[in-house]
């Protein structure tokens, strides 16, 4: 038994003597860093020429730190002694106020390895405010900012497409209605423009006959006229008219304008011109009619 108790003795004291032979030396390279910051970690080993040492690479686990970058540098041996060195490059994610960080080396042994730590080094953490005031004291600040209103196209579409199917709606339900009244008006507007000029033409016909006031009278008048029926009345003769619209006294109103043109005669030309108005309000008249019996197709 007191065997068995030596040999397990001298065997922790060879292994305690073969661990010290590794010396490993970890510290950052600032007291405190915000949070995120990149901050170095410098990590050393001091071993025998003999031993195999291998540093922590990316696959280590650094918890809340995120490795951004190692660097290395060359190795130099001096009697016996190897010296290598790295630097990390970490970032740091932990709210507490301290770390404390001691990263490995790794003793390479043919069946197994070994990990020696250094002693931990604090980083503390830096706030971007060193203390926040109890009672917060805000800048009055009165004049209007305007805010950048981003536009909504989702919300527009929507909208647009709910006025187009109102508008379809409403023009499947009172489409004939709507263009019935807009026929209407435009031809009311037609004769209210067509009135006006008939009566200045006359007027001045009446003032001051002449071939040209005569002419361009009976011009006016056949030009509303075929407007209203979609007849060709500039290309028809005194006699045609008459004959379209089985009324001789069309015949004989138009003759008596014709007679200022050919005979300067003006005898007859104020109830010839009042009778040919009174054909165009007629057929005027006829129109709206027209317009209002017509059935949707």
């Amino acid at each position: 038994m007191a065997r068995i108790l030596t040999l397990t003795f001298l065997l922790l004291i060879s292994f305690s003597n073969f661990a010290q032979q590794v010396k490993v030396e970890g510290y950052f390279l600032q007291d405190s860093a915000m949070l995120g910051e990149r901050t170095g970690y410098v990590l050393k080993a001091e071993y025998p020429e003999s031993f195999q040492i291998l540093f922590p690479d990316s696959s280590f686990n650094f918890g809340d730190q995120v490795l951004l970058e190692k660097q290395v540098f060359a190795t130099s041996t001096s009697e016996g002694t190897t010296l290598d060195s790295a630097v990390y490059y970490i970032s740091n994610f932990s709210l507490d106020s301290s770390i404390y960080v001691a990263l490995p080396v790794y003793e390479i042994l043919p069946y197994d390895s070994i990990a020696h730590y250094p002693l931990e080094d604090e980083l503390k953490l830096k706030l971007t405010l060193d203390s926040i005031p109890e009672e917060l004291q805000f800048k009055q600040n009165n004049v209007y900012q305007p805010l950048e209103k981003e536009i909504n196209w989702i919300i527009i579409s929507i909208w647009l497409g709910i006025l187009f199917i109102v508008l379809a709606i409403i023009y499947f339900l009172f489409g004939n209605r709507i263009r019935k009244f807009f026929a209407q008006r435009n031809q009311r507007n037609k004769w209210k423009r067509f009135e006006k000029l008939w009566e200045q033409k006359i007027e001045e016909l009446l003032e001051k006959p002449s071939i040209e006031l005569a002419d361009d009278t009976i011009g006016l008048w056949k030009s509303y006229m075929a407007d209203l029926t979609n007849e060709p009345y500039q290309e028809w003769t005194s006699s045609e008219i008459s004959e379209k619209m089985e009324d001789k006294k069309v015949f004989d109103a138009l003759r008596g304008i014709d007679l200022i043109i050919y005979a300067g005669q003006n005898t007859e030309s104020q109830e010839s011109t009042t009778y040919l108005k009174e054909i165009a309000q007629k057929t005027f008249r006829e129109k709206l009619m027209k317009i209002k019996n017509e059935r949707t197709v």
